[in-house]
């Protein structure tokens, strides 16, 4: 009997959730159809996901969540694309217009760069998701090969992602007190006598 949710109950379909995050690769390409590694290790867990579906991890992380859940490995659904070398992204700064639009979509801000200046890729943090790809409008960026990951390069992505979400939720907690402070100054001066 395989150790998922199903089997576990909710405590035990979140520790599962949590081993089986573990074993991805933590590039947080969507490619295998949910927002991010964690959100698929989570349907992985609770039976909604088969353990083929991610491309950057590929046969040996089948096999690694086969091992873990007690199923049969299964190839990459081509559906969701094809097992492939590392790479990183490159931009060409020959053609970069500055754009910014390629920044917001990268999971590890592996893109440094402002509106209107160029931009450039750490390549020691960029996970090869492809996210920045489509909106650039000059088609600057490139997939280039990257060195084989380190051991510990899926924990170091995470540790990027997290601090990612975080910088973009102190950014939204920030901008709903600008807000608050802005129509309460609003109220203030409709309920003001003139």
């Amino acid at each position: 009997m395989s150790p998922d949710a199903a089997s576990t109950g909710v405590e035990g379909g979140a520790r599962i959730a949590e081993r089986i995050d573990s074993l991805l690769p933590q590039t947080q390409c969507t490619r295998c159809g949910y927002p991010g590694c964690s959100p698929y290790a989570s349907a992985i867990a609770r039976g909604e996901a088969d353990i083929n579906q991610c491309p950057p991890g590929g046969a040996a992380t089948i096999r690694a969540l086969a091992a873990l859940l007690g199923r049969k490995f299964k190839p990459l659904n081509p559906a969701h694309g094809v097992e492939s070398p590392p790479s990183v992204a490159w931009i060409d700064e020959q053609r970069c217009i500055g754009c910014a639009r390629c920044l917001s979509p990268c999971p590890v801000d592996a893109i440094v760069g402002a509106p209107k200046f160029l931009h450039t890729v750490l390549a020691d943090r960029c996970t090869g998701c492809e996210l920045c790809l489509p909106p650039c409008p000059v088609d600057c960026i490139e997939m280039r090969p990257a060195p084989a990951p380190g051991a510990d390069q899926p924990a170091r992505n995470r540790e990027r992602y997290d601090a990612h979400l975080g910088r973009l939720q102190k950014r939204a907690q920030e901008r709903q007190r600008e807000l608050a402070a802005l129509k309460a100054s609003a109220a203030a001066r409709s309920a003001a006598p003139s």
